[in-house]
């Protein structure tokens, strides 16, 4: 396995895009972050399958961090898929959503999401969200032996 943590955001807003990386960039998290646009990237990036069929580095990264408002597959539908595979089942899936909605955050723990974070616009806060996920990902999580 080796010390190489990954992190895939899924994440079609630009501007959500350049905050969170700045976020995990500040806090030092990961050696590398992936940034794919819709559910079905996110799906072909995870599973070796379409544009990222030659994708080399590590097989699965260390925490997903899943936008729910996606184009072509919402963030619940590819939660739902990876909850749904032996190889991703106990994936760390943390859903990003700019959505107040209580109906939002009881679909995505219905689905098996780890932990969900309002995008709130506060880049401090949002900072603060993100570092404490993934000292807690990378670094207390005791990932279960393959």
């Amino acid at each position: 396995m080796g010390s190489m943590r990954t992190i895939l955001l899924v994440e079609d807003n630009p501007q959500d895009e350049m905050l969170i990386l700045r976020s995990l960039r500040k806090v030092n998290l990961a050696n590398q972050v992936d940034v794919v646009r819709d559910g079905q990237q996110a799906l072909d990036y995870l599973f070796h399958t379409g544009e990222f069929a030659e994708r080399g580095g590590p097989e699965f990264p260390t925490v997903v961090l899943l936008d729910i408002n996606l184009p072509r597959i919402n963030g619940l539908e590819v939660l739902q898929r990876l909850r749904a595979d032996h190889r991703t089942r106990l994936l760390p899936v943390v859903i990003l959503t700019s959505s107040d909605e209580e109906r939002d955050r009881l679909r995505s723990y219905e689905q098996g999401a780890n932990s969900f974070v309002r995008k709130p616009l506060d880049f401090n806060e949002f900072a603060e969200a993100v570092a404490s996920l993934g000292i807690y990902w990378m670094v207390l999580n005791i990932p279960p032996e393959g």
